[in-house]
């Protein structure tokens, strides 16, 4: 085929040099466009999920924790915000968490050790939030399938490579279950159940016993 018969081939497809650089410059754009679209519907559902589990202001149930190294514990929760969780796990697991709202303590009776840190640099934080607020680039991953809608959280500014991964009921919104994976890749796992909310606590359920930890030379992170 010689180059007249081109020509007219692309005369009468309708195709000339402009169309083909106007039609691949439109190819990229509509390539591009699904990304954001997705981003942004993505953003607007893990907000809408982030709002109706932020207005649950206490919660109490029991937890089964999953540990990095596949080991198994069990125990009651107690959730207030902004800011405050304890959990207290079952014999013979010798573990207390308790956040106050400014610090995380972990606490190991059989070792009379503590470990202390500030909440506002750990992923609970944002479990914790008076209202989790997705906002930037917060959002790392989406996932909605039949039976649970999975949100992953992160900020590099504040937490490192730490992310938190929360599952959700895809029907009522109710948090069933999150993972916390630290700098290094290990995943803790806690799965929640018989969840009761709106409970008035006493305040003492997450005090933090300062002295103690002190006293026990709280190793500060």
């Amino acid at each position: 085929m010689d180059g007249f018969e081109m020509k007219n081939m692309m005369a009468k497809a309708g195709l000339t040099r402009r169309n083909l650089v106007t039609g691949a410059a439109a190819f990229t754009l509509l390539a591009m466009l699904p990304l954001s679209v997705a981003q942004a519907a993505n953003n607007e559902i893990a907000q809408k999920i982030a709002d109706h589990f932020s207005s649950v202001k206490t919660m109490q149930g029991e937890f089964v924790q999953f540990g990095p190294r596949g080991e198994q514990t069990a125990g009651k929760f107690f959730l207030e915000r902004p800011g405050k969780v304890r959990f207290n796990y079952e014999k013979p697991s010798p573990m207390r968490v308790i956040a106050d709202g400014k610090s995380v303590v972990i606490g190991n009776s059989k070792l009379k050790t503590w470990d202390i840190y500030p909440l506002s640099k750990t992923p609970l934080a944002l479990l914790l939030d008076e209202r989790i607020d997705l906002k930037g680039k917060m959002v790392r991953d989406v996932k909605e399938e039949a039976d649970l809608i999975t949100i992953k959280l992160g900020d590099r500014s504040i937490f490192a490579d730490s992310t938190i991964t929360m599952m959700f009921d895809p029907k009522s919104y109710d948090l069933r279950q999150w993972t916390i994976t630290d700098n290094q890749g290990k995943d803790t796992s806690v799965m929640i159940f018989n969840t009761q909310t709106g409970i008035t606590f006493d305040k003492a359920v997450f005090r933090i016993p300062y002295d103690e930890v002190h006293n026990m030379g709280g190793n500060g992170r």
